[in-house]
């Protein structure tokens, strides 16, 4: 089988196992099957980049620029400016790499090429992000982290279209509740193995951390691209003029019908802007919140780390399935927006140490809930399937966005409520709640 370039229809073809049948869209109809080899591809590699980075965003950059810049304001303004340079520099590239996902003609596929190339630059960068020791050398600190932010869109924007290219409507909320599992591993688990990296007395084991996480960023896009097992894109149709129509197609935000994308993108990103506040202040609201030393906060989150994947475990796997059947993507995402918000504030009311257990607990609820049924949500809001990895990298600024305003509006909150870290979670439950608002106000979607 072969594409017919100039109508876009399926047409018979006799040559080898390379050629594929290209058609715009997996109907219900032409898969009466859950394909979930596309959920364990797309968990594992979600597993493998976001455990290494959530790892180093939320406790080894922290703590490793506590040692090198010192503790309050400053750190806070440095890693305030990191997140929002290396989030730019995402938002940026995301896009970008997005579309040239979309136009790349290989016999190895569209996204294969893409998730290999960066998970051995990501590492590389991850490397040599963790020989920084020296204040003179904060500088190539943010160039690296803008050049980790580019390289890791290599691996998330092709992975994430591969569920579009391969998953009916009707078992989207399976393989994402597949996804969601390695995603919520990834989340959760990476801030817990950077934990056992964290030690007042020896700050050098900071340094394993980073090599551990580099090893892990490694084998990212090579486990999910065999198990995928992606076919030849070459006979799918290519673009034979670079015009202004192609440009708006490949390159451009969506304009025409694209109201419930836009509110999937922005109620995504004020659920994600709570939980990524939370977890780059998470040490900080245990040492200066709550008046614990470094070595002892850092097994506390790894206590809270625990409790979130267990009950995200527990929650992601039946959540989509439990969204299939009831037809419905906005209930749950509300419900989890709620759960997460309830969780936030936890710590504010009871400032003791088990109440970031219990916000691994109640969020983790929270979080199962919402990264399993939000992919599909995600899914069934693009506005036109073949330039998926582009629409879908836009909808990833839901993450990078909070990436920028995570830490930007915890440093601001902080300096608003007096240099207390604990005053900044009702803000942030607010904000939980305000994205749960804007998802039910979506219309094409249940």
């Amino acid at each position: 089988m072969h594409t017919d370039i100039e109508s876009n229809i399926p047409i018979e073809n006799n040559n080898d196992a390379d050629e594929i049948t290209w058609v715009k869209e997996i109907t219900d109809g032409k898969q009466p099957k859950a394909p979930l080899y596309v959920g364990i591809a797309a968990g594992l590699g979600a597993l493998f980049w976001l455990g290494p980075f959530m790892g180093l965003n939320s406790v080894l950059n922290p703590a490793k620029l506590s040692h090198i810049i010192g503790s309050g304001s400053a750190v806070n303004n440095f890693l305030a400016l990191l997140g929002t340079l290396g989030a730019i520099t995402s938002t940026i590239t995301t896009i970008i790499i997005g579309a040239l996902s979309d136009l790349t003609r290989s016999r190895w596929g569209r996204r294969t090429p893409w998730m290999l190339a960066g998970s051995v630059l990501t590492a590389a960068v991850i490397f040599f992000l963790g020989r920084i020791n020296d204040s003179s050398h904060l500088t190539m600190f943010i160039v690296l982290w803008c050049l980790l932010q580019t390289f890791i869109n290599f691996i998330v924007a092709p992975l994430i279209a591969a569920i579009a290219d391969k998953t009916a409507p009707k078992h989207r909320g399976v393989i994402s509740s597949i996804y969601a599992a390695g995603f919520i591993l990834g989340e959760y688990g990476g801030p817990v193995v950077g934990g056992y990296f964290l030690s007042a007395s020896n700050p050098s084991l900071i340094d394993m951390g980073y090599n551990v996480m580099a090893i892990f960023m490694l084998i990212s896009g090579p486990i999910a691209a065999v198990i995928l097992r992606e076919k030849s894109s070459l006979c799918m149709p290519k673009q034979k003029k670079l015009d202004w129509e192609f440009f708006v197609k490949y390159f451009i935000f969506p304009i025409k019908g694209s109201r419930d994308f836009y509110l999937a993108l922005f109620g995504k990103m004020m659920i994600c802007i709570t939980i990524t506040a939370f977890s780059v202040y998470q040490l900080f609201f245990l040492t200066s919140g709550m008046s614990l030393n470094e070595t002892v906060s850092g097994k506390y989150i790894s206590l809270m780390g625990i409790a979130t994947i267990i009950t995200a475990f527990i929650f992601s796997p039946i959540s989509g399935p439990i969204a299939d059947k009831l037809k419905t993507r906005k209930k749950p995402v509300v419900l989890s927006a709620i759960l997460i918000a309830i969780g936030t504030i936890l710590p504010y009311f009871y400032a003791e140490p088990t109440s970031m257990i219990w916000y691994g607990i109640i969020s983790g609820i929270g979080s199962g809930i919402f990264f399993s049924v939000d992919q599909a949500l995600n899914l069934e809001v693009l506005p036109n399937n073949e330039n998926a990895a582009k629409d879908l990298g836009i909808l990833n600024l839901a993450n990078t966005g909070a990436q920028i305003l995570g830490p930007v509006l915890g440093a601001v909150l902080f300096e608003m409520f007096g240099h207390h870290y604990l005053s900044i979670l009702p803000s942030l439950a607010a904000i939980s709640l305000f994205g749960g608002i804007l998802v039910m106000m979506i219309k094409s979607v249940k």
